[in-house]
C-alpha cells in the first residue's frame, strides 16, 4: 500500500466507486471547494486508488473539515481508512488545526462508529424527516 497526496483524479475515481454515496460530487464540486487549505489523499495498491480522504478549511475557526473520504469494499478490512485518518490528523496537526470536523449520515454507522472509536465527539445534528438522512457533525480535538 502507498500513500499518495496531492491526485485530485484518483480521489474522485475511488469516490464514484463507493456503493454508499448515492450521488458522488463530479470535479466541478471539488473543484469549487478546494483551495490552498486542501489537503487530498489516496491509498493505492499496484498504483490502483483503492481509498481516499479530501478537506480543508471550510469554517476558518482552527479546525480543519474532513469532507469527503472512502475506501472500496474490497479493501475495507485492511486498515486503509485508518492510514488516511491518521496522515490527515496529523497533517492537520503540524499545519495548525485544533481539532477535524466532519459531517456524516444517521444511515451510516460504520462511520460513525469509525470516527468515535478514532476520538472524535457528536457535537451536532441536521434533522430530517427521513431519520436516516439526518446528518450528524462530529469533530476530534488535536
Amino acid at each position: 500500500m502507498q500513500l499518495v497526496e496531492g491526485d485530485l483524479v484518483d480521489a474522485i475515481e475511488v469516490s464514484q466507486n463507493i456503493p454508499e454515496f448515492d450521488s458522488p460530487y463530479a470535479q466541478e464540486e471539488y473543484e469549487k471547494r478546494l483551495d490552498d487549505s486542501s489537503l487530498i489523499l489516496t491509498v493505492e495498491i499496484d498504483d490502483k486508488p483503492i481509498g481516499f480522504k479530501v478537506g480543508y478549511d471550510r469554517f476558518g475557526d482552527g479546525s480543519f473539515y474532513s469532507w469527503m473520504g472512502g475506501v472500496l469494499p474490497d479493501h475495507r478490512q485492511n486498515k486503509v481508512a485508518s492510514i488516511l485518518a491518521t496522515y490527515q490528523e496529523e497533517w492537520a496537526k503540524s499545519n495548525g488545526y485544533q481539532s477535524i470536523k466532519l459531517k456524516t449520515r444517521n444511515k451510516h454507522e460504520p462511520m460513525i462508529a469509525f470516527s468515535i472509536a478514532r476520538g472524535f465527539d457528536i457535537i451536532d445534528s441536521e434533522p430530517n424527516k427521513d431519520l436516516r438522512e439526518m446528518r450528524i457533525w462530529m469533530e476530534k480535538i488535536l
